[in-house]
């Protein structure tokens, strides 16, 4: 049965419409006018796409490192759900060989069966440098093999993303993955700026989480910030205020523009769950406030969501929430190459929206047009 929508201020992914109408049929936007037959739901609130998030390392309690089912994987997405996730990469964090391919097989089953909201996997390490590693642990990072190769070109993954460091996995590797269909993002890494420059030109077209865990721009060596403010590559940013500075989370935005700043959470188990302690390898991550922390005060992921993100965007660097949620939304769906189908509210496009109070918090969320709250 077909329902519209009515609100009073509507975003389709581009624009900003007061009294608006989404009608929403079979899981699909089918028109932006009330429809004959159609259920007629008022909602108070702004209605807007749904947040895409191409880097969440768990949710809900589950860390996609300790559990590759579908089940956990389930609970990440409806952990992440509530903040006005409807898309998302579950993320997988430096790991052995034993680890990487479970996480596969387990997102393979994933979307065989085509679960909401899950669209691919994220394999962040373990080809990265070792100055530059955070809390990935040491021992895991390694040079890349065909072992590793062939997991990361599977085509039973949906979308995949690999971040890797350039002056570990030579251009022409990262160029193979390119044209096998793999995202390249380029992360965790000292490179010098013509390193980076050269990952660029093989087909590398992100960087994660920009400013963290990367060689910093000065006036006479660009380094790695530098090199992915230049280019026309795309840039995750973590906006918890904790891992970049709210003055240069806002110059790299202006910098960069809203086409190519994606807002991530870098999100660990804490979301959605009532847990200040986390076991990670040899080591604990514990929760202070919103901040995540190892022992010795290494920043360990966040305990950031994607609604806090695009209202801290908003509310404290100022742009518009037209802007902060198009960040949030049609940008990273332009950067999976999802664009035409996630990221906007428009016919044609699937029924994945966010209902936000004044405030920037959920208020109700739909996935595919159905209610996940």
């Amino acid at each position: 049965m077909a329902v519209s929508y009515l609100s009073k201020l509507f975003f389709d992914g581009e624009q900003l419409h007061q009294d608006a109408c989404v009608t929403v049929e079979n899981g699909k936007v089918v028109s932006l006018a009330p429809q004959a037959g159609a259920e007629t739901v008022e909602v108070d609130g702004l209605l807007a796409p749904g947040f895409v998030d191409v880097q969440v390392n768990g949710g809900g309690g589950v860390l996609f490192n300790t559990d590759q089912s579908v089940q956990g994987l389930t609970t990440m997405l409806k952990a992440h759900a509530r903040f006005g996730t409807t898309a998302m990469l579950p993320t997988l964090i430096t790991d052995g060989l034993d680890i990487i391919r479970r996480a596969a097989d387990g997102m393979a089953e994933t979307i065989a069966a085509n679960t909401p909201g899950i669209h691919g996997i994220h394999f962040e390490g373990p080809h990265l440098s070792k100055p530059k590693k955070g809390i990935h642990r040491e021992q895991f990072i390694r040079p890349i093999t065909d072992a590793e190769l062939e997991q990361f070109c599977r085509n039973d993954l949906g979308k995949v993303l690999v971040t890797l460091a350039p002056e570990n996995v030579p251009a022409d590797i990262i160029r193979e993955l390119v044209q096998r269909g793999v995202k390249v993002c380029l992360g965790h890494s000292n490179a010098d700026v013509d390193t980076t420059l050269a990952a660029i030109e093989a087909g590398a077209d992100g960087f994660t989480h920009l400013f963290n865990a990367m060689s910093a721009m000065t006036s006479r060596e660009p380094g790695m910030v530098g090199a992915a403010l230049a280019s026309d590559s795309y840039c995750g940013l973590i906006l918890d205020h904790y891992h970049v500075h709210a003055i240069s989370a806002k110059a790299a935005i202006k910098a960069k523009g809203i086409e190519r700043i994606m807002l991530v959470t870098d999100a660990m188990a804490h979301v959605g769950a009532e847990m200040n302690e986390l076991p990670f390898f040899d080591t604990t991550i514990r929760r202070d406030g919103d901040m995540l922390t190892i022992p010795g005060g290494t920043l360990a992921g966040s305990a950031l969501d994607m609604a806090s993100a695009v209202r801290n965007c908003h509310r404290d660097l100022g742009f518009t929430i037209s802007d902060s949620i198009l960040m949030a939304s049609l940008t990273p769906a332009r950067y999976l190459g999802l664009d035409n189908k996630i990221g906007k509210l428009l016919p044609g496009y699937q029924a994945d929206m966010v209902l936000l109070d004044e405030n920037q918090h959920v208020k109700q969320n739909w996935i595919g047009g159905q209610a996940m709250l």
